[in-house]
């Protein structure tokens, strides 16, 4: 896929896309706004912070091209450009995968600082996938971020442990601890929303759980098994066939990039006999 390379200098944005609780989308929703962004023309890279149990590479579909990873780099064994991979469909992507093989504790704060520091002079967007949690890894991955999606899915425990991560980043991360710059800007992603469930009241409602995060909507993804196919396949789910989740993704990348896009909610299931006598379609 060939994108139309801006000519500006890079914005070098660092974004984390974090979560309480495991199994939410996280992942999933890093890989998509990588490549929506990219897919825009802003040059990339997506970072895997979660050491010993990754997955980034897979969902990305590089997971054969590993030969150094970001510990490699922190530690000296690896110069940057090394353990970088480029995308083969979008030439603006690019994936920092990490170790498999190691542990968090191979993070180090100084080396984490030192690798975006030397991203940020080449990137417009520098996307760190976070571990699941508040531990060593998740709060490393926030530490230096000016922005933050906090992903979550419309359940109790989910919005419960959420709510946690946002008390980490406005108390943990550098931004909070310097005082001498803006807050990190915090939004939620709501993934897995399925209308029917909120329904019989097995699910959340955007309102309540707006309500109890109190931070703004970045955008409403669907339940989809157009994602899971992607993820199987090793392709993030914006760079997939047209569906609502891609549709959902694109909204929320537009709005990462300043754009103003109303919020909807979209869906691919068919109406019902009720939505078609009424014209509704969710």
């Amino acid at each position: 896929m060939t994108t139309q390379i801006k000519q500006e200098p890079p914005l070098g944005k660092v974004i984390v896309i974090t979560s309480g609780k495991g199994g939410v989308g996280k992942t999933t929703s890093a890989a998509a706004i990588s490549a929506g962004l990219a897919k825009l023309g802003h040059k990339t890279v997506v970072i895997d912070f979660d050491v010993g149990l990754r997955n980034l590479d897979m969902i990305m579909g590089c997971e054969r091209r590993v030969v150094f990873d970001f510990i490699n780099v922190i530690q000296g064994d690896a110069r940057l450009k090394q353990a970088l991979i480029k995308d083969k469909r979008v030439e603006t992507l690019f994936i920092l995968p990490t170790s498999q093989t190691r542990d968090k504790d191979a993070l180090t704060q100084d080396g984490v600082e030192a690798v975006l520091n030397e991203l940020k002079e080449e990137f417009d967007y520098i996307i760190c996938d976070s571990p699941a949690g508040i531990e060593r890894g998740a709060q490393l991955a926030m530490y230096f971020a000016d922005e933050a999606i906090v992903v979550t899915n419309p359940e109790v425990s989910s919005v419960r442990d959420s709510d946690r991560v946002l008390g980490l980043l406005n108390s943990k991360t550098r931004r909070a601890e310097t005082g001498d710059a803006e807050p990190v800007k915090a939004r939620v992603l709501l993934t897995r929303h399925d209308q029917s469930r909120i329904d019989r009241g097995e699910m959340m409602t955007v309102e309540d759980v707006l309500e109890i995060l109190a931070v703004p909507l970045l955008g409403i993804v669907p339940e989809s098994q157009a994602v899971l196919r992607a993820s199987n396949v090793g392709t993030p789910v914006t760079l997939a066939d047209p569906c609502a989740a891609v549709s959902a993704y694109e909204d929320a990348v537009a709005r990462i990039t300043g754009k103003e896009v109303e919020m909807r909610v979209t869906t691919d299931r068919s109406p019902g006999l009720f939505g078609k006598l009424f014209g509704r379609t969710a």
